[in-house]
C-alpha cells in the first residue's frame, strides 16, 4: 500500500480526521428538519443534527447523514478461506480491506483498535486515504478474484464498499461481506447487486449475552434468514468461548438453528484466543471444537468446520460430499492441498451438487 499512502497529521483528533474523509449517504431517510434515520444497521438509529450513531463514523449535520468514504485502516490480499468462505472459490485471493468503527461493542473483539475507534480512548489506528480505483486496480494486480470488506463492520461503510464493487464488477471481481450479521434488509438490498457471499457472526444463542454485545439475538437470526432468501452465498461462524457460549445445549441451538434455515449453510466452529476485554478467559482447547463439530452434524448439517487449530481437529477443516463422503476439498488452515470442486461443484465419485459458489 505504500503507492497509496497519504500522511494524516498525528495532533489532529480522530473523529476531526475520519470527518474529513466523509459523503452524503444513501443508507437513511430524513425525518424532519432536526433528525435522521440510519437504516445501515438494525439499530436503525434516529440522529439529532450534530450528533452521531451508535457506530460514531456515520453522523448528522445539516439534515444531511455523512458516512465513511475514501480511507482503509487495512488492505490485505488474503486467502478466501481466511473470512472464512470455503464454499467461495477455494485458493482464491480475496482483496480485503477494513475502515473504522462498528456498531457492536464485543468484550472479545480481535480487531478492537479499529472496530472501537471514537468509542474507546486507547483505541484508533490511522487511516490511509486511497481512491476506489486505487483500490480495483491493487486487485487486479494482485490476481484477486473477490474483494472484501472486513476487519471492522461492512455495513456501516456499506456506500463506500459499493462505490468500490461497482467498479470492480466488470473486471469479474466480485464482492464478499465479512459481518456481524447485525443488518437491515435495505442494507442488504443496498449491498445485493455486488455482493455474492455474505458471512454472518453467530456469536452466542442467549439473548441476554448478545445484547451485552450490542445487539438483539433476534437481529441476527433474523439477517441469517433474509440473507440466504435474497440470494447471497450464507456461511455462519461461531467463536466458541469456554463458559460463554460453548455447552452442548448452546451449540445445538445454534445448529439447529441453522439447520432449519438451510442444511447447506456452512458452519465454522472456531477458536477463541484472549483478547481486548476478555483476557482472563481460557483459549479454546481443540476438543472443544471436535464436539461442537460433531454436534453441527448430528443437527443435519450438510458442511461443518473447525477453524484457528490447524491439524489439530481431525478432519473438520476439509469438506466432504454429503452424499458420499469423498473429499472434496482438502485443506491445512488456509492452504489447499486438493480442490475438486473449482469449475464444476459436483462431487466426482456420486455427482452430487455441492452448495456454493464454484466457477
Amino acid at each position: 500500500m505504500s503507492e497509496i499512502r497519504q500522511p494524516i497529521a498525528g495532533d489532529v483528533p480522530l473523529a476531526r480526521v475520519l470527518d474529513t474523509m466523509t459523503r452524503e449517504g444513501t443508507l437513511y431517510e430524513k425525518l424532519d428538519d432536526a433528525r435522521v434515520r440510519c437504516v445501515a444497521c438494525a439499530h436503525r438509529c434516529v440522529i439529532a443534527d450534530g450528533a452521531r450513531g451508535i457506530c460514531q463514523v456515520r453522523y448528522h449535520r445539516g439534515g444531511k447523514l455523512f458516512v465513511p468514504h475514501g480511507y482503509v485502516s487495512a488492505l490485505n490480499p488474503d486467502p478466501t478461506e481466511k473470512k472464512p468462505f470455503f464454499h467461495i472459490l477455494p485458493g482464491s485471493i480475496t482483496l480485503t480491506f477494513g475502515m473504522l468503527g462498528c456498531d457492536l461493542h464485543c468484550a472479545n473483539c480481535q480487531n478492537w483498535e479499529i472496530s472501537q475507534a471514537l468509542r474507546d480512548a486507547a483505541a484508533g489506528s490511522l487511516p490511509e486515504r486511497v481512491t476506489a480505483e486505487q483500490i480495483v486496480s491493487i486487485a487486479r494486480r494482485t490476481g484477486a478474484q473477490l474483494i472484501g470488506s472486513s476487519y471492522n463492520e461492512p455495513l456501516i461503510t456499506s456506500e463506500w464498499a459499493i462505490e468500490i464493487l461497482r467498479l470492480a464488477q466488470p473486471y469479474g471481481i466480485r464482492g464478499i461481506f465479512v459481518s456481524n450479521g447485525n443488518a437491515t434488509r435495505e442494507a442488504l438490498e443496498f449491498i445485493r447487486p455486488y455482493v455474492i457471499g455474505y458471512k454472518i457472526d453467530l456469536k452466542t444463542m442467549q439473548d441476554k449475552q448478545y445484547r451485552k454485545l450490542g445487539a438483539p439475538l433476534n437481529n441476527v437470526l433474523d439477517t441469517i434468514k433474509m440473507a440466504k432468501a435474497m440470494g447471497f452465498w450464507v456461511e455462519v461462524v461461531t467463536l466458541v468461548i469456554p463458559g460463554f457460549n460453548d455447552s452442548n445445549e448452546e451449540l445445538m441451538d445454534a445448529a439447529t438453528f441453522i439447520r432449519s434455515v438451510s442444511p447447506d449453510i456452512p458452519w465454522h466452529v472456531t477458536a477463541f484466543h484472549p483478547d481486548y476485554r476478555m483476557t482472563a478467559a481460557r483459549f479454546t482447547p481443540a476438543s472443544t471444537l471436535i464436539r461442537a463439530a460433531e454436534i453441527g452434524q448430528e443437527a443435519g448439517l450438510n458442511y461443518v468446520y473447525a477453524g484457528n487449530l490447524p491439524g489439530s481437529v481431525k478432519n473438520y477443516e476439509n469438506t466432504y460430499c454429503p452424499k458420499c463422503n469423498t473429499v472434496l476439498v482438502e485443506r491445512y488452515a488456509y492452504r489447499i492441498l486438493r480442490d475438486q470442486l473449482t469449475g464444476r461443484g459436483v462431487c466426482p465419485t456420486c455427482g452430487e451438487k455441492i452448495a456454493g459458489i464454484w466457477v
